[in-house]
């Protein structure tokens, strides 16, 4: 409850005038009818609540930031005792001049002033519609801040993933012109073809999936297919086999979530390799997507690579969508690197 020290009327204004108005109604019928007697219910309960509603938000409103959140326990505890004594001074006063002399007519006999079993009874019975009152706003505004902070981290977390999907954009098209720039140097004939993918894949990206947190299975592959074929430009000697075992129709998953772990078989497998071969096993399992894409390489101890962002990159969006319900494992056998990924899936249905 941080925000306590802060607090005003974070309760809509209606709903304060709805609970005094209820607890009053209740009041007065429910003394009314003990004593048989309405009128005096409704002038007493008059003075009672004129005196409750002002305590229980000067509690609220002044001594709990003041004292309590500050954990000045025994200031508050003289506070209220103040407050309190002030609260039977004025009842008692406001009773014997307006109501009647006798300050206590419930009891069982005449009460003077100041006597101590009218003032416990008065103090108890303020503490009372104190704690009570003050439980219901409290309790009140820390669900409305409970909801307040969940729509704050959800918040959070489409920035947080935003700020990951938008990091794969810039790396995936940078080493894309990176390759376009290559072949103009060579003033290669492949360069318009290459200019056409490559609008192709902007499309995607900036259109498709534009504030969309689960994309069509199907369309993913589409958009990973186009990647190869601009691979397949630069690459002269590469072979690339996608073998789904599924109906992948109605499957939702992340996007941009592939295109990491195939740049990184293009990248690596691709370094010194006369014959790149890569495969890529799509199959949906009891409702988890397996995601699988081999590629052989050139062992080779000159090979010096810089440490990208995409990997890096996948398992934090990994980590925030799925938490801990996923795997992501590579592994090398013999001249054949392996990564395996799998997911929850998304239907349609």
């Amino acid at each position: 409850m941080s925000k306590i020290k802060n607090m005003k009327f974070e309760i809509k204004l209606q709903n304060h005038f709805w609970f005094w108005g209820v607890y009053f109604l209740l009041n007065f019928l429910r003394w009314g009818a003990y004593f048989n007697d309405y009128g005096y219910s409704f002038k007493s309960n008059m003075i009672e609540f004129a005196l409750h509603i002002p305590l229980v938000y000067f509690n609220l409103f002044v001594l709990v930031p003041r004292y309590v959140l500050k954990k000045k326990y025994f200031h508050y505890t003289i506070a209220l005792l103040l407050s309190l004594t002030v609260v039977y001074l004025l009842k008692t006063g406001m009773t014997y001049y307006i109501i009647s002399e006798n300050i206590w007519p419930e009891a069982n006999r005449d009460y003077k002033p100041f006597e101590i079993n009218h003032i416990v009874a008065v103090c108890i019975g303020e503490l009372y519609v104190l704690a009570m009152a003050s439980s219901v706003y409290l309790t009140l505004t820390w669900l409305k801040e409970r909801d307040r902070n969940r729509a704050l981290r959800e918040e959070q977390f489409k920035i947080k993933l935003k700020y990951l999907k938008n990091q794969i954009q810039p790396h995936f098209f940078f080493n894309t012109l990176n390759n376009l720039y290559a072949l103009s140097l060579e003033s290669s004939d492949k360069v318009p073809d290459v200019i056409i993918k490559l609008s192709k894949l902007m499309e995607y990206v900036l259109y498709d999936i534009e504030g969309t947190k689960f994309v069509p299975l199907i369309k993913e592959i589409d958009y990973i297919q186009n990647y190869i074929e601009i691979e397949k430009l630069r690459f002269e000697n590469v072979q690339v086999a996608i073998n789904i075992e599924s109906n992948i129709d109605e499957a939702k998953v992340p996007p941009l979530l592939f295109i990491s772990l195939l740049e990184n078989a293009f990248k690596h497998g691709g370094y010194n390799n006369s014959k790149l071969k890569i495969k890529i096993n799509c199959k949906i399992v009891d409702d988890f997507l397996h995601f699988e894409i081999i590629n052989n390489f050139v062992l080779s101890p000159s090979i010096k690579t810089k440490k990208g962002i995409g990997l890096t990159n996948t398992k934090k969006r990994l980590k925030l969508i799925f938490k801990n319900n996923f795997v992501l494992e590579h592994q090398i056998k013999f001249n054949f690197y392996i990564i395996h990924l799998q997911i929850p899936i998304y239907n349609e249905d």
